[in-house]
């Protein structure tokens, strides 16, 4: 009897052991995706994307995306047909090799938010939790920047049930809560700038509430798309904006402060090819500085690329000494060397 007992438990330990083995470590979930073959500029080829948002934590570079899901005869309702139904997720460890997570974020997750209509948004760490910052529409038709939290770069993301700015807060314009864009500066106060009016306002420390008062900027040749970055002591604010042949381009200012006075600088990047709109997300990643935007020219299930199904692209950033930046000339190749 004590035999059978032993050899039951034995099996029963071997089964357990097996089982735990077949498990995802932590790891294998923070990372688990679909491996693309590197393509050049559009670098993502799984689904249209658009707006980019770079975010480097350890080794490892996200890029945070919307997705555009319009197809050709669509009347969707939407300003000029654009369609965001959702928020995607992208990482590297090299600059060529990408890995595809998915959708991880649907602005129906956030309370009151109408499903299907999602704009620009960008993913930031403070600490040990991640703050994904987006603009979704309410069911009445306004907009509200609301932030879901995480505890690793691919989620899983839980809405903040209240939003950080409403209509009421930025009145007059249309589409003024659009495009969030965040900075920790140095000494740990986070920024958050957005909106067709350029605003900018400090973050409370919990990063879920506006502290103060909202500041227009007052950008010159600016249209929507702020990203706010920070270098050897000068603040950028670089933009979508006017001057672009057949559409956006990227333009830039500087400033001492992040409330300003700021002083513009002129253009990072021309219009993009095949399409209206242009995106900036600029990050720092192994001693390379990296524009990243968007393009139409990604053509998958039977339909063309265009201004309503845009596609991430990414080329390197140099500075002038004066800290000024070098115009970007947008390629075909992408980033060709993997990194180390």
């Amino acid at each position: 009897m004590k035999a059978k007992f032993f050899l039951l438990a034995g099996a029963v330990s071997a089964l357990a052991l097996a089982a735990t083995s077949c498990q995802s470590s932590p790891k294998d979930v923070l990372y688990e995706g679909v491996d693309l073959e590197p393509s050049g500029n559009p670098i993502f080829t799984d689904a249209w994307t658009c707006d980019p948002a770079p975010l480097v934590v350890g080794d490892r570079l996200y890029v945070y995306t919307g997705e555009d899901i319009y197809k050709d005869g669509e009347n969707i309702g939407l300003p000029g047909n654009y369609n965001i139904a959702d928020w995607r997720v992208y990482s590297t460890t090299d600059m060529v090799h990408w890995r595809s997570h998915g959708v991880k974020l649907r602005p129906e997750d956030f309370p009151n938010g109408k499903k299907g209509i999602a704009w620009a948004a960008q993913c930031i760490q403070k600490g040990d939790k991640f703050y994904w910052y987006v603009t979704y529409n309410t069911p009445s038709g306004g907009q509200c920047i609301g932030v879901a939290i995480g505890d690793t770069p691919v989620g899983p993301f839980v809405p903040h049930p209240k939003p950080l700015v409403e209509d009421k807060d930025t009145p007059g314009r249309g589409w003024n809560d659009i495009d969030p864009t965040v900075l920790i500066d140095d000494d740990g106060t986070a920024w958050l700038a957005w909106g067709q009016n350029s605003y900018i306002a400090k973050l409370k420390d919990n990063m879920t509430e506006i502290d103060g008062e909202i500041t227009d900027l007052k950008l010159q040749r600016y249209i929507e798309g702020p990203w706010l970055y920070k270098r050897n002591g000068i603040y950028y604010n670089i933009y979508a904006g006017s001057g672009g042949r057949g559409g956006e381009c990227i333009n830039y200012s500087t400033a001492e402060n992040p409330r300003g006075p700021w002083t513009f600088r002129g253009q990072v990047t021309g219009a993009a090819e095949n399409s209206f709109t242009i995106h900036p997300g600029v990050v720092d990643y192994k001693g390379h500085t990296y524009l990243f935007y968007h393009n139409g020219k990604l053509d998958r299930d039977g339909q063309r690329g265009q201004s309503l199904r845009r596609s991430v692209c990414v080329d390197e950033l140099f500075f002038n000494e004066d800290g000024t930046i070098k115009e970007v000339k947008q390629t075909k190749e992408a980033i060709t060397e993997p990194l180390k």
